[in-house]
């Protein structure tokens, strides 16, 4: 059986609104990226995937089986949805030996999968504690053992490191990143530093559409030569951002340097700009302006 899934042609309407516009993608083995503002689609395609929700058009295929034989489906899946939550009275080894329970595991497989993943995600060490005093990042990777205690070939992590302090950011980042060998990890988020530092392969998403599905290396190679650096004053800081898509700032004194987007033969551009190689978050914003129509 082939680890990939395929959206073809993919729509999802609530209503009249339109939340997925023919999303067409091939996600295989490994970390896959998907990144977009809040608003973009995002969870309703990772809701999708999931089965908690139906597409309206389109078809998926998860491993070679269609997404109506739910059942199928759930059984190759672990999710993590952004707003996670678990039994807060029950100490983490009971609540993952419960979930054990409803997933059909015996009392073997519980005894030998349960401490081999609470050790994996670090929390070997505080089985004990009950989830509800547990911190919010420790709370996510408890998620992330509960979604694949069942062993699935897909796990789905919708938006995991929102809210998570910088060390906590980086230690889920790299447990991903190890869980990937022999999966598809499906990350959904909006911060471009998590897929900067995990995924080779992501798309973009923007009201509902794909707009870059590819490599990171793709999309910084397309960014390049349209990035520039400045160093101007603060009162120059808002005319520039009338003109141009600003990416970054760093203020020092009355002074700012600042990376933003040119578009192509735009002439208004400072005359002290710098071109300069774009980072994952440059490309990002280029992209978001490219998709919907460059200043100028």
């Amino acid at each position: 059986m082939e680890t990939k899934i395929i959206l073809k042609n993919v729509n999802k309407f609530y209503g009249t609104k339109q939340a997925l516009k023919n999303v067409n993608l091939t996600i295989t083995e490994g970390m896959f990226g998907l990144l977009g503002k809040n608003g973009a689609g995002k969870t309703t395609l990772m809701k999708v995937l999931a089965t908690l929700h139906s597409q309206t058009g389109g078809t998926v295929e998860i491993c070679g089986i269609p997404i109506t034989e739910s059942k199928k489906i759930r059984s190759m899946i672990g999710y993590l949805p952004q707003d996670f939550s678990m039994y807060g009275s029950m100490s983490a080894y009971d609540a993952m030996d419960y979930l054990g329970v409803l997933s059909g595991l015996t009392k073997k497989e519980r005894k030998e999968r349960i401490p081999y993943l609470l050790e994996q995600v670090n929390l070997l060490n505080n089985r004990k504690m009950k989830v509800k005093a547990m911190s919010g990042g420790m709370r996510r990777r408890l998620g992330i053992a509960q979604a694949i205690l069942h062993n699935p070939k897909v796990l789905i992590v919708d938006e995991p490191t929102a809210g998570l302090d910088p060390e906590e950011r980086v230690r889920f980042r790299n447990l991903l990143s190890e869980i990937a060998k022999d999966r598809i990890v499906l990350l959904s988020t909006h911060i471009v530093g998590d897929i900067e530092a995990t995924c080779e392969q992501i798309a973009v998403m923007d009201e509902g559409e794909i707009i870059y599905h590819g490599t990171v290396a793709n999309l910084l190679m397309q960014a390049r030569g349209k990035i520039y650096s400045s160093e101007i004053s603060r009162m120059e800081l808002e005319e520039l951002k009338k003109t141009f898509v600003v990416t970054g700032m760093l203020t020092m004194g009355n002074k700012v340097t600042v990376r933003y987007v040119v578009p192509e033969n735009n002439p208004s551009n400072p005359s002290n700009a710098i071109l300069v190689e774009p980072n994952v978050e440059d490309a990002y914003m280029w992209l978001m302006n490219q998709a919907r129509g460059e200043k100028v």
